[in-house]
């Protein structure tokens, strides 16, 4: 048995090792089928997909962010400008831990929560090959010392750009307004496409109102990059087209002179060219500097100037609603002339007060002994208080309505800057339908003095002041003159001109435009004192808006009463008287008099222009 045992069966392990042969085969050639299959399914059916891969982990295709566009007064002068600058960047898909390459940042560059918020924010509405800036405006120090370390942060790169600049920025920032970061909101209602590479978007002012065309078009260019991001070569571009310039109508030299006319006051000027609607000038005071808003206002900062007590943020020209006071006699006393309900010898006896008939109340002059028997002519002159409540209770809040709209009270005079406030001039209308109750009588008198509803922006003062000045022209105020783009085209931005009817006859017209002459030029007029010296003449008429009312038989005192309860000054006026070339509005916040503080500072204003132009 044992030798039996012994002998192998040959012919069974040949057969069962050439089947093992055969199964080891067939699994070697089924492999490589698969391998085959795999390699034809990678280069051939999908060969497109990955060599468009391949291409784009060696090639990129970077934005080309263009160069904004400048602002310029009359006179060419720059108001805002582009400087060079650093930004530190950071694409994401280069990044593979962001929190740790934040923190390692920190270490070597001043980094705040806000950059890190504004960062984060960004980084949900943008793509992952997308740069998103983390810093901006990085000093040179900065940049050096992450220059240093530049190798220890693969995806993040401090990068040359051009920052936003204003260099009378205090002068202008009601007007030109600043830029600021792109945020969420800016990327959900602009074209991001557009917006490649840009990290700063026009937020008020000028700069957000003529933002499509400051900003300019994006550029593009292809890339050749190793495996740690860096930047071999250029292999294509496509340039950007830098911004389109605006050439204002503002002469920033008046403007200065318009802040410095008024002085500590608090208040507004706005001086424009009747015949064009050429801004001249466009003053809030107080202002603010717009630079901390470029980069980002701290919350202290922004804190600090939504407390100060006078508002610097809040632009008093285009927003600021007053009571136009005296102001508002020349309008209403064309409105009694053009209706019929008075006439050039018409005359009213001031004895201080004016009554409704069949009640008690009084409704005081300024002058409290009264002015006496009254023209029209002379009721404008020395603004006679009785005369105009007279004048308006016989004719009417409807009938003074209809006829003041024509000069744009209640209406947005549609300058080109957004944030403009109508203003208000009621009517038994519009108390009915915003208040719900009927219209007073006493209601209309005050309205013939310019109080009670009424409400005017200072720019929609000069506007209808300008209307004034050349009866039947109407015109839209502009800021821009024209527009040069690029390649030196000039895109001229026409005057917006309405000619039509007067809405006066051309006796009334110049018998109230000489009565403005007698308040400037004559020793009885309100402003007789302003107009001392002048080398033209000025038509203009003062006001004073009360603050809060009085009661009956209270008398205002100025010096005692609190400064912000104090009346508001204004004044209109426009010259040369025959031949206007200026209409300018002033309201000064609680300066009290418009005879003694706002018609100077017009006179100021009125001279700087006149000097600077040929008469």
């Amino acid at each position: 048995m044992a030798l039996r045992s012994a002998i192998r069966d040959y012919a069974r392990e040949h057969r069962l090792f050439a089947s093992r042969t055969v199964i080891a085969s067939v699994f070697v050639a089924l492999g490589f089928i698969a391998l085959a299959a795999r390699f034809v399914h990678l280069q051939v059916v999908q060969h497109d997909h990955f060599v468009t891969r391949s291409e784009a982990n060696r090639v990129k295709v970077q934005a080309i962010p263009p160069v904004r566009g400048l602002i310029l007064d009359r006179n060419g002068i720059l108001l805002a400008e582009n400087l060079p600058s650093f930004r530190l960047e950071l694409t994401l898909e280069r990044i593979t831990d962001l929190d740790a390459t934040l923190a390692a940042l920190a270490n070597i560059l001043e980094i705040s929560d806000a950059d890190i918020k504004q960062f984060r924010d960004l980084r949900v509405q943008r793509r992952p090959f997308d740069p998103i800036p983390l810093r901006l405006q990085m000093t040179e120090k900065e940049v050096a010392r992450f220059s240093v370390n530049r190798h220890r942060f693969p995806g993040v790169d401090a990068v040359a750009y051009l920052s936003r600049h204003y260099p009378l920025g205090r002068h202008t920032a009601h007007v030109v307004g600043y830029v600021g970061r792109v945020d969420v909101n800016d990327l959900q209602r602009i074209d991001q496409g557009e917006y490649r590479g840009t990290s700063h978007i026009g937020k008020t002012g000028l700069e957000n109102f003529y933002e499509p065309v400051l900003h300019g078009k994006v550029g593009h260019r292809r890339i050749e990059s190793n495996a740690q991001g860096r930047i071999l070569t250029e292999l294509e571009r496509t340039p950007a087209i830098r911004g389109t310039d605006l050439h204002l109508t503002l002469d920033i030299g008046l403007q200065i002179a318009a802040e410095e006319a008024l002085g500590e006051h608090t208040g507004a000027i706005v001086a424009i060219d009747p015949a064009s609607g050429d801004v001249l000038a466009l003053v809030s005071m107080p202002s603010f500097d717009p630079h901390p808003f470029i980069h980002g206002i701290s919350v202290a900062g922004y804190r600090a100037l939504q407390t100060e007590w006078r508002k610097p943020l809040f632009n008093r020209a285009l927003q600021g609603q007053y009571p136009p006071g005296s102001t508002v006699k020349p309008f209403i006393a064309l409105a009694g002339l053009t209706d019929g309900t008075t006439d050039h010898e018409h005359t009213v006896y001031c004895p201080g007060y004016f009554q409704l008939p069949g009640k008690e109340r009084r409704y005081r002059d300024w002058k409290r002994e009264g002015h006496g028997t009254m023209n029209i002519s002379q009721a404008i002159t020395r603004s006679c208080d009785v005369y105009f409540y007279t004048l308006a209770y016989k004719m009417g809040i409807d009938s003074m309505h209809d006829y003041l709209v024509q000069f744009g009270f209640g209406s947005p005079t549609g300058i080109d800057l957004h944030g403009e406030r109508a203003g208000l001039f009621p009517s038994r209308e519009w108390k009915e339908q915003t208040l719900g109750v009927a219209w007073y009588p006493g209601e209309t008198v005050i309205t013939g003095v310019g109080q009670g509803f009424v409400l005017v922006t200072p720019l929609q003062l000069a506007v209808a002041t300008a209307s004034l000045a050349l009866p039947g022209h109407r015109v839209t105020p502009r800021l821009v003159r024209w527009l040069e783009r690029p390649d030196g085209t000039i895109l001229l931005n026409e005057p917006s001109v309405t000619i039509t009817e007067p809405p006066m006859s051309e006796k009334d017209w110049r018998m109230v435009i000489e009565s403005m002459v007698d308040v400037v030029h004559t020793p009885r007029g309100t402003a007789q004192s302003t107009g001392i010296g002048a080398p033209y003449t000025i038509a203009g008429k003062t006001g004073t808006a009360q603050v809060f009312g009085l009661g009956e038989d209270e008398e205002y005192v100025e010096e005692e009463t609190a400064v912000h309860l104090r009346d508001h000054a204004l004044f209109i006026g426009f010259a040369p008287a025959d031949d206007p070339r200026i209409a300018v509005a002033v309201v000064a916040e609680n300066g009290g008099s418009g005879s003694r503080v706002a018609a100077p500072m017009a006179r100021k204003v009125i001279d700087r222009y006149l000097s600077s132009v040929d008469l």
